[in-house]
C-alpha cells in the first residue's frame, strides 16, 4: 500500500467540537510570577497591581489560583493595556525576602499596589471572580471629584479631610502628579479639582492645592512646594490626610498591624476630648521624630474593655497610655506625667532600647532602684499583648471574639 503523504484529518464532526471546545473554553492567564530580580520593574510600571502571596502548601492558595486568573481574564479584556492592571503573585516560600519585605504573615494575600508603592489596606472581600473583578474597577475609577461651580467648595462637609486642587488645564504635568497622589491616598482624604475659567480666582499666583482641615473654622493650608515633584507633594498631602493620632477600631486594627509598628494607645472614654487633645499635642511635640517607628492611636476605653484588662485596667482607670509591642504591654506610669517634658519619648526610646522588656521580666535595672530595696521585689512578669490576635503569629489574641463578647 502506497504510504500516505498527508496524515490523517479529523472528521467533520471533529473538527465542530474543536471548535466548540475552542470558542468556550475560558483562555488560561498568564499571570506574572515575581521575583527579586524583576518585582520592582513590574511593580514600578504598574498603574495598578494585584498581587497574590501565596505558599503551594495552603489549601485556601490553591482555592485562590482559578479564582485569581479568571478575575484577570475578565479585567484584561477591559484594561488590555498591560501597564494598566497587572495581576502577579509571589510564591512566598521560594521567595521568602519578599514576603519579608511586604510583611506578609498569612496564605493567600492580595495586596494592592500602585505605581510600585503598596497600599496599606489588603483585599479583603469575597474570594471570587466578581468580587474581585469589581474591586479592580473601583481601584482604577477616577478618584478626584470635578467642581463645576466654586460654590461647591463652600458646602463640603467639613468634617472630613478635603484637598482641592486648581489648574488651568486637565492635561497638564501638574494635574498627572496630583492625580498620582489622589489614586494612593483618595482612602484618608476627599480629593476634588477645578479646571480653567472655574479655577482662575484660585490661581492668583499659577496652579495651586489647597488643604481644608476638618471643622468649620479651621483655616486652609496652601501647598508651597514644587507642583511636579510627586514626592514632595505626596510627603505634604499624606502629612494632611494620615493623622499623626490614629483611632484604632475593631475594623481598622488588623490593617494598622499589617504595618509592622507597635502602638503607643491612649485608652479614654468616647466623650473624653480633653485627655484626647492632650495626648495628640504631646505627641506631635515629644515624638514626632519618632513617627515611622511606632504608630500613635487612641481607642475607646468601654469597647476596648479587654484589652485594658489585660494592663489590670477598667474603664475606670482611663485615661490610660500603654504600648503594645505584640509580645506585650507596657504601661505609662502615670498619665498625669504626660507633660512633663521628655517623659513621654523616654517611654518611646525605652521600648527601642529593649528596656522595658528587660525591665518587665527582670526588674529595673540596677541605676533605677532606690538604695536599700531588693531588684527581685520589683520584677513582675509583663501583660501579653492585647492585640495578639492581629500580630503575624499562631498564638494571635483573637480580637474579633472579644467584639462578638460585647
Amino acid at each position: 500500500m502506497r504510504p500516505a503523504i498527508f496524515p490523517l484529518l479529523p472528521d467533520p464532526g471533529c473538527l465542530l467540537l474543536l471548535l466548540v471546545s475552542w470558542l468556550f473554553s475560558p483562555t488560561r492567564s498568564e499571570i506574572t510570577s515575581l521575583d527579586s530580580g524583576n518585582i520592582d520593574d513590574i511593580l514600578n510600571n504598574a498603574d495598578v497591581a494585584l498581587v497574590n502571596f501565596y505558599a503551594d502548601w495552603c489549601r485556601f492558595s490553591q482555592m485562590l489560583h482559578p479564582i485569581f486568573e479568571e478575575a484577570s481574564n475578565v479585567i484584561k479584556e477591559e484594561y488590555p493595556d498591560k501597564n494598566q492592571v497587572v495581576f502577579a503573585r509571589v510564591d512566598c516560600d521560594q521567595h521568602s525576602d519578599i514576603a519579608q519585605r511586604y510583611r506578609i504573615s498569612k496564605y493567600p494575600t492580595l495586596k494592592l499596589f500602585r505605581n510600585g508603592m503598596m497600599m496599606k489596606r489588603e483585599y479583603r472581600g469575597q474570594r471570587s471572580v466578581t468580587a474581585i473583578a469589581d474591586y479592580i474597577r473601583q481601584q482604577k475609577s477616577n478618584p478626584i471629584r470635578e467642581v463645576q461651580d466654586l460654590e461647591e467648595i463652600n458646602s463640603l462637609d467639613r468634617s472630613r479631610r478635603n484637598i482641592v486642587g486648581y489648574f488651568e488645564q486637565k492635561d497638564s504635568d501638574n494635574y498627572r502628579t496630583f492625580e498620582r497622589v489622589a489614586n494612593i491616598l483618595h482612602d484618608d482624604c476627599v480629593f476634588l479639582s477645578a479646571f480653567g475659567a472655574i479655577s482662575k480666582a484660585e490661581r492668583f499666583s499659577g496652579d495651586n492645592v489647597i488643604y481644608k482641615p476638618p471643622g468649620e473654622n479651621a483655616p486652609d493650608m496652601v501647598y508651597l512646594g514644587s507642583l511636579t515633584n510627586f514626592d514632595l507633594i505626596y510627603a505634604w498631602t499624606q502629612d494632611k490626610c494620615v493623622p499623626l493620632v490614629r483611632e484604632i477600631t475593631f475594623e481598622n486594627g488588623e490593617e494598622l498591624t499589617e504595618e509592622g509598628l507597635p502602638f503607643l494607645i491612649l485608652f479614654h472614654m468616647k466623650d473624653d476630648l480633653e485627655s484626647l487633645e492632650k495626648f495628640q499635642q504631646e505627641v506631635a511635640r515629644q515624638l514626632i521624630s519618632e513617627k515611622g517607628t511606632i504608630n500613635f492611636l487612641h481607642a475607646d476605653c468601654d469597647k476596648f474593655r479587654h484589652p485594658l484588662l489585660h494592663i489590670q485596667k477598667t474603664p475606670a482607670d482611663c485615661p490610660v497610655i500603654a504600648i503594645d509591642s505584640f509580645r506585650h504591654m507596657y504601661v505609662f506610669p502615670d498619665f498625669s506625667d504626660l507633660s512633663v517634658p521628655g517623659k513621654l519619648k523616654q517611654f518611646v526610646l525605652d521600648l527601642h532600647s529593649g528596656k522595658l522588656h528587660r525591665e518587665f521580666h527582670h526588674g529595673p535595672d540596677p541605676t533605677d532602684v532606690a538604695p536599700g530595696q531588693p531588684i527581685q521585689d520589683l520584677a513582675s512578669s509583663p501583660p501579653e499583648s492585647s492585640f495578639q490576635k492581629l500580630a503575624p503569629s499562631e498564638h494571635r489574641y483573637t480580637l474579633l471574639r472579644e467584639k462578638d463578647e460585647l
